[in-house]
């Protein structure tokens, strides 16, 4: 035993970096929503971008280590403590024995990212050990079930003590209005220059509609006379506009194909921002092309040593 999940709470999930390579097969990437917390966590204990740790949504979530190890929490401020005691997000913590932490429920944000030194040693499947409940895929159980109360989750003890924090101009603020990058999708499959301009030109609501598949919007309805398109690949962050005009950003756990028309594409390194906002948030978009960001998102690799 190394962890112990006292309370599993709304939804709490294995998660690495996610499958690569089989979306082919229709089998999608799954992963952290927020891959900015996600790596973040793993990069403050000297772990390997790919670790395991534990996304947590929502709160409700509770636990005991039964060994010493560091761990580092980062993300959504969920009210967490530890042995009663409130704990600082976005940077590093000894725990030893017996130690316990909560989440309580969501002040800012929606996930939290629960790392410990080393990551958990989940066997994985398909290359990987993130959970995807739809495609009864990965996690604890290898049948992408949650994480359920008395679970164990086994890592390597380490007695190792470090101070590490997340220097501040990276702590993301999750506010209730945010602005998000995308690449307008300009082939056969994409919409139209007044379609385009309609989708720019107007915030949108996040809808209580939300999940790891996919965000869905509400606005003043965009009138797109396109039907339907043949299915094609979907990517991390599609914007998918279906026949009542109201957009769908695709998350993680996306379906690999699709056949509504794409207005674009979030722009990758804005992604976390939407996986961390509430029902209620004002959402606006602005059109960028790829040679404006690909240059940021080539750094952002670099620094975490991501190689896919």
């Amino acid at each position: 035993m190394s962890l112990e999940v006292v309370n599993a709470g709304f939804l709490a999930l294995v998660q690495d970096f996610g499958r690569y390579g089989l979306q082919k097969y229709g089998i999608t990437n799954g992963g952290p929503l927020d891959e900015h917390a996600y790596l973040w966590a793993n990069h403050l204990l000297g772990n390997h971008y790919n670790a395991s740790q534990i996304e947590i949504s929502f709160g409700g979530f509770s636990c005991r280590f039964t060994k010493k190890t560091m761990i580092a929490v980062c993300g959504a401020d969920l009210s967490a403590t530890l042995n009663g005691q409130p704990l600082g997000l976005w940077q590093s913590h000894y725990v030893k024995s017996g130690d316990e932490l909560k989440f309580v429920s969501p002040k800012s944000g929606l996930r939290s990212y629960l790392a410990v030194k080393g990551g958990f040693q989940i066997e994985t499947q398909l290359t990987s050990c993130a959970t995807v409940v739809r495609e009864k895929l990965g996690g604890l159980s290898k049948t992408g079930e949650k994480l359920s109360d008395n679970d164990c989750l086994p890592f390597h003890e380490s007695k190792e003590e470090l101070n590490k924090r997340v220097p501040k101009k990276y702590i993301p603020a999750y506010g209730h209005k945010i602005n998000l990058r995308f690449i307008a999708n300009q082939s056969v499959t994409g919409c139209k220059a007044e379609v385009l301009k309609q989708f720019i030109g107007q915030p949108f609501k996040v809808t209580p509609n939300i999940d790891r598949m996919g965000y869905r919007l509400s606005g003043e309805p965009i009138v797109n006379k396109q039907a339907g398109i043949i299915s094609q690949g979907l990517a991390l962050g599609a914007i998918q506009l279906p026949k009542d005009g109201q957009p769908i950003v695709l998350m993680r756990d996306r379906q690999t194909m699709g056949g509504y028309p794409q207005l674009g594409c979030v722009a990758y390194l804005d992604i976390p921002l939407l996986a961390q906002s509430m029902p209620g948030t004002e959402v606006s978009f602005s059109s960028v092309a790829i040679s404006d960001i690909e240059e940021e998102l080539r750094r952002y690799k670099r620094f975490f040593g991501v190689n896919v």
